[in-house]
C-alpha cells in the first residue's frame, strides 16, 4: 500500500478526499447522507426519474409473453421442463452406458422385493409396491434433474401412508374376514392410498405453480436426518409382529411406537417358532450381505442382491416344506400379472386426506431435494428445486391413476445406484425394464408351480379397475413368507440408523444444530412422523430467530498502512479513525433485532449516559425527529459525534 501514489498523504477530517482514487488517502471524509446527496443527487428524485409509464410496462410484458410463445421461446420452455433434452445430446455413450445399465438392473432387482415389503408397510397388497416401483421411476427419468437419484417406494412415506390408511379404512373388530370381505377391505385401502398419492402430487404441483422450491432451504439437514432416523425406528417396531408371527393390529396416532411395543410384549408367548426361525435366518443372511456390499464396494463389480436371493430361497423353502399349511406361516399370496387399468381415485376422499397429504408432500420434497443436492454437489452439477417439485408432483399424480401409493427418492437405492456406477437418469429406464419383466414376462416360470394356499386371505383386486393381463392370462404365484419381507424392511433401514453416528461430530461443529437434531428425533419417536416433522421445522426456525438475538457487534479499526478494517479486539496495532465509529453487526436488521441494535449502538456511542433525555429503548422513535436529523434507528448520533459508519453484510 505504501508504494501507491499519495499513500503518505493524510488529509484532515474536514477535507474532501478524491473519491475516484480512494486508496490515495489513509483517512477519507465520512460519506454522510447530506454529502451523498450533494455528490450524487437527491435520492428522493430517483424514483421519479426512473418511473415508467404504465403502458410501457404492459407493452414490455406482452412482448415477453409473445417471445415465450414463439418458436425459440417454446423450445427453451420445453428444454427447461424436459431435462433429457438437455443432457441426452451430451450423453457419453461409450463411457456411461454400461455403468447406467449395470446400476439400473441392480436397482431394479432390489426394487422387486423392497417394493413388495414396503407395500405391506403401507397396508396394501404387495403387488402395488411393484407398480409404485415402475411408474414413478419412469416419470422421474423424464422430468427429474437429479442424475443420481433413485425414486420408488420409501419406508418413511410408506409408514406415514400406512398410518393414514389404517385410520381411514380400519379393519373391522374381530378380524375374521372372508375372502370377499378381505378383497373389499384391500380395495378400499388401495383407493385411500392412491388418493393420498393424488393429493400429495396435486399439492406439489401447486407449490411448483407458486415457485416454492425455495422452501427446501428451510428444511435443514439436521431436520431431514433426524426425521428419517426416527422413522426408521418406527419401521423397526412396526415390523416386530411380522417377525414373530403375531397377528396384531397396527397402532396409529401419537405414542404408537410404545403402544406397539407393549402389545408385542403382551402377546410374545403366542409367537410362532417357525416364523421366528425364518426371521432369524433371513437377518443372518441379509445383514452380513449389506456389510459386505459396504465394505467391499470398490472391489465388487456390482453389489450382491441379497434381498432377491433371500426371497427366492424362502419361496423355495416354503413351497417344498409346506410351511404355510403345517406351521401356519403367513405368506404373501398371489400377485396378479400385468397392470391395473387406470382410473381416477375417489375425489370424495380428498377432503378427508388433505391433512395427511400435506406432510407426505413436504417429506417427499424434503428428502428428494436433500438427496439430489448432496449428489449434485458431489458430482459438480446443479439441480432445479422447482423442477423437482414438478417431477415429483406429476410422478405422484399420474402414478395414483394406476393405484400406486405415495413415492419419493429413496436413500438405500440411491446409494446403491451410485455404488453400482450409475451416471445419469437413464439408469431408471433399465430399472423399469427389470420390474416390467417381473410383472409381465416372469409369470410362466411360476405358473406351473402348485398354488400355495393363502392363509392370510390376501387376495387382491384392482381397486375397481380390473387388470390388463399378459397374453397367457396367468398369475404370478409368490410363496415368500411375510417374515422375509419384514426382514427386508428392517435391513433397508441400515443407512438411516447409522446416521446417528454423526451426532458426536455435529456436537463439535454446532451445538445448535445438534439440539435441532435431537428435538426432531425425540418428537418423531414419541409423537409421530408428521407431527415430529412439524415440531422439527418450528424448532429450527426458532433457533434461527435466537441466533439473530445472540450476535457480537464489533468495533472496527483501520490496519496500519492499508485500508482494511479489523476488529479492535484482535490487535493493538489497529488505528481508531478520529471522529468515526465503525461497527459490524453480522445479522439482518428487522423488527426482531431493532431493540438490540439500538442498545448496542447507544452503548458504543455513549448516548445512554451522555444525553440528558435518554429515549426509551423499547419505544418507537419520533418520526419528526428522524425526518429532521436523517436518522434511521431512533437515535441522533450525528449531533454528538458528527459521523457514524457501519459495516454490514447487506451493504
Amino acid at each position: 500500500m505504501s508504494g501507491l501514489p499519495g499513500a503518505g498523504t493524510s488529509p484532515g477530517l474536514g477535507e474532501a478526499s478524491d473519491l475516484k482514487f480512494p486508496l490515495g488517502a489513509k483517512f477519507r471524509e465520512p460519506l454522510t447522507e447530506a454529502r451523498f446527496q450533494r455528490l450524487f443527487g437527491d435520492a428522493e428524485q430517483a424514483p421519479e426519474l426512473l418511473a415508467e409509464p404504465r403502458s410501457s410496462r404492459l407493452c414490455r410484458r406482452w412482448r415477453r409473453l409473445a417471445s415465450a410463445c414463439s418458436g425459440p421461446g417454446a423450445w427453451r420452455l420445453l428444454r427447461a421442463r424436459l431435462p433429457p433434452l438437455r443432457w441426452l445430446p451430451h450423453y457419453r455413450w461409450r463411457a456411461w452406458l454400461l455403468g447406467d445399465a449395470v446400476a439400473g438392473v441392480t436397482v431394479g432387482i432390489v426394487h422387486v422385493p423392497q417394493g413388495m415389503a414396503f407395500a405391506l408397510l403401507t397396508s396394501v397388497p404387495p403387488v402395488f409396491g411393484l407398480y409404485t416401483s415402475f411408474f414413478p421411476v419412469l416419470i422421474y427419468t423424464l422430468l427429474g434433474t437429479g442424475r443420481h437419484l433413485s425414486t420408488g417406494t420409501f419406508a418413511v412415506l410408506s409408514l406415514m401412508t400406512g398410518s393414514a390408511v389404517e385410520r381411514l379404512v380400519p379393519e373391522p373388530l374381530g378380524g375374521n374376514l372372508s375372502g370377499i370381505e378381505r378383497e373389499q377391505l384391500d380395495a378400499q385401502r388401495v383407493g385411500s392410498a392412491a388418493a393420498l398419492a393424488f393429493g400429495s402430487g396435486a399439492l406439489m404441483l401447486g407449490m411448483f405453480a407458486l415457485q416454492l422450491g425455495v422452501l427446501s432451504t428451510f428444511l435443514s439437514e439436521p431436520v431431514v436426518k433426524a426425521l428419517t432416523s426416527g422413522a426408521a425406528l418406527h419401521v423397526l417396531v412396526s415390523q416386530l409382529p411380522s417377525l414373530l408371527g403375531l397377528p396384531l393390529p397396527r397402532q396409529i396416532g401419537c405414542f404408537s411406537l410404545f403402544k406397539t411395543l407393549a402389545a408385542v410384549l403382551t402377546a410374545l408367548p403366542r409367537s410362532s417358532p417357525a416364523e421366528l426361525t425364518i426371521s432369524a435366518l433371513s437377518l443372518a443372511l441379509l445383514v452380513p450381505v449389506k456389510e459386505l456390499n459396504v465394505r467391499f464396494r470398490d472391489k465388487l463389480p456390482t453389489p450382491i442382491p441379497g434381498e432377491i436371493v433371500m426371497v427366492l430361497l424362502a419361496s423355495v423353502l416354503c413351497f417344498t416344506s409346506s410351511l404355510d399349511t403345517r406351521y401356519n406361516v403367513q405368506i404373501v399370496g398371489l400377485l396378479p400379472g400385468g397392470f391395473p387399468q387406470p382410473h381416477l381415485p375417489d375425489l370424495a376422499e380428498l377432503p378427508r386426506i388433505l391433512a395427511d397429504s400435506l406432510p407426505i408432500a413436504l417429506v417427499t420434497f424434503a428428502v428428494s431435494a436433500s438427496l439430489a443436492s448432496i449428489y449434485a454437489d458431489k458430482y459438480s452439477y446443479t439441480i432445479d428445486s422447482n423442477q423437482e417439485l414438478l417431477a415429483h408432483g406429476i410422478s405422484n399424480l399420474i402414478s395414483s391413476l394406476f393405484s400406486c401409493f405415495p413415492n419419493s427418492a429413496t436413500l438405500a437405492t440411491t446409494s446403491l445406484l451410485v455404488d453400482a456406477g450409475g451416471n445419469t437418469q437413464l439408469a431408471g429406464l433399465f430399472s423399469c425394464i427389470v420390474v416390467l419383466s417381473v410383472l409381465l414376462w416372469l409369470g410362466p416360470f411360476f405358473y406351473y408351480l402348485p398354488k400355495v394356499r393363502n392363509s392370510g386371505g390376501m387376495g387382491v383386486t384392482g381397486g375397481g379397475g380390473g387388470y390388463i393381463l399378459g397374453h397367457w392370462g396367468s398369475q404370478l404365484a409368490s410363496s415368500a413368507p411375510k417374515a422375509v419381507l419384514a426382514c427386508i424392511n428392517i435391513s433397508s433401514m441400515r443407512q438411516m440408523f447409522f446416521q446417528m453416528q454423526e451426532l458426536p461430530q455435529l456436537w463439535r461443529i454446532s451445538r445448535m444444530d445438534f439440539a435441532v437434531w435431537m428435538v426432531t428425533w425425540v418428537a418423531v419417536v414419541i409423537l409421530s412422523v408428521d407431527l415430529g416433522l412439524a415440531v422439527g421445522v418450528v424448532f429450527s426456525m426458532m433457533t434461527v430467530v435466537c441466533r439473530t438475538q445472540r450476535v457480537q457487534c464489533l468495533a472496527l479499526g483501520l490496519a496500519e498502512g492499508t485500508e482494511l478494517y479489523r476488529p479492535l479486539e484482535e490487535s493493538h496495532k489497529l488505528l481508531k479513525v478520529p471522529g468515526l465509529c465503525i461497527l459490524r453487526y453480522p445479522t439482518p436488521l428487522y423488527f426482531g433485532t431493532r431493540g438490540q441494535f439500538r442498545r448496542i449502538l447507544e452503548w458504543h456511542l455513549g448516548l445512554g449516559e451522555g444525553r440528558k433525555e435518554t429515549p426509551k429503548l423499547d419505544g418507537p422513535p419520533d418520526a419528526g425527529e428522524m425526518g429532521r436529523q436523517g436518522g434511521r434507528f431512533g437515535c441522533d448520533p450525528w449531533r454528538h459525534l458528527g459521523t457514524l459508519a457501519f459495516s454490514h453484510p447487506s451493504c
